[in-house]
């Protein structure tokens, strides 16, 4: 087995591909997995984390955590809490039909800008007439320079595999998006043996119990070079973190206009001589994008006291 090197020599190396309250599934250098527990009362691991263990019996314990490269959150309607670290890529899945939340699509972007992560968006159903719509809802992002890429994941699979094999080789890639926007379906076309490795975890646990609702880590290739993170919930994708004053600088089309602000503490919803409220004027902010701001910027205020 794998020894780590350093201060805490002599302990094992693993990644955190699962994680359900106190119980972790940590997978060693060799592809084994299985349940390890945080020493003390402390949990603060998250999918993507590596970790220096030692075992416990058929369990092992974690000791440490390495430092991350990045962090990610979510938050339900008490908190905000890491989900996933040492992301390469965000890869958040919209479809022509359903048509999307631009909302939602503002958030995780600027959750990835906060966490200094690259993303792109995956628009689905490209086949379906709906896909003049939604490019259209989706041109501000393509000026920001947000990579956009069209698939029809089920109407064209193995035109969206050629796609999307590139851009996703040797990456770890979270997987984000709506129901009925086809992140199932994409994992299920990329990591066709997903549900061996969610049978794996539920037997390293003993249960079947969350482990759809969980975030998971999927190897797509038998080197596990390549891997895609799946996590629920895209409507509690999380901001609290953010600082109010921080926003406009996460959301590129603002960022770049601010400055030309008059003011130094300019919020852009009110104030003479603001750069961004000119460039809404002049057509290169979208009406939409400005209203997203104010409703983000609303809620950070509101939860600072």
């Amino acid at each position: 087995m794998s020894k780590a090197s350093g201060p805490d020599d002599g302990l094992d190396l693993g990644l955190v591909v699962a994680g359900y309250g106190r119980h972790y599934v940590v997978e060693t250098p060799e592809g084994r997995r299985l349940i390890c527990h945080p020493r003390g009362k402390k949990s603060d691991c998250v999918v993507g984390d590596r970790v220096r263990w030692q075992s416990a019996g058929d369990e092992g314990v974690i000791e440490h955590v390495e430092a991350r490269r990045n962090l990610l959150f979510r938050q339900d309607e008490w908190r905000t809490k890491a989900f996933a670290s040492n992301l390469d890529l965000i890869l958040v899945v919209v479809a022509s039909e359903p048509m999307f939340s631009e909302s939602q699509l503002a958030r995780a972007l600027i959750a990835a800008e906060s966490a200094g992560i690259a993303s792109s968006v995956l628009l689905n159903k490209a086949d379906l007439p709906q896909i003049a719509q939604a490019r259209e809802r989706l041109q501000p992002y393509v000026a920001m320079g947000y990579p956009v890429i069209e698939v029809a994941l089920k109407a064209r699979r193995e035109d969206a595999m050629a796609t999307l094999r590139p851009l996703l080789a040797g990456k770890a890639t979270l997987v984000l998006g709506p129901s009925g926007a086809g992140k199932s379906t994409l994992i299920n076309l990329l990591a066709p043996d997903a549900r061996a490795q969610v049978g794996e975890i539920s037997q390293a646990l003993n249960t079947g119990r969350h482990t759809t609702t969980a975030t998971q880590w999927y190897w797509t290739d038998a080197e596990r070079s390549t891997a895609l993170i799946d996590s629920p919930g895209f409507q509690e994708f999380g901001l609290r973190q953010i600082e109010p004053k921080a926003l406009p600088g996460l959301m590129p089309d603002l960022r770049q206009h601010t400055p030309e602000c008059r003011f130094y503490n300019c919020t852009h919803l009110h104030e003479p001589g603001c750069g961004v409220r000119a460039a809404l004027a002049r057509g290169e902010i979208s009406e939409s994008r400005l209203r997203i701001y104010g409703e983000i910027l609303d809620e950070l205020t509101q939860t600072r006291w």
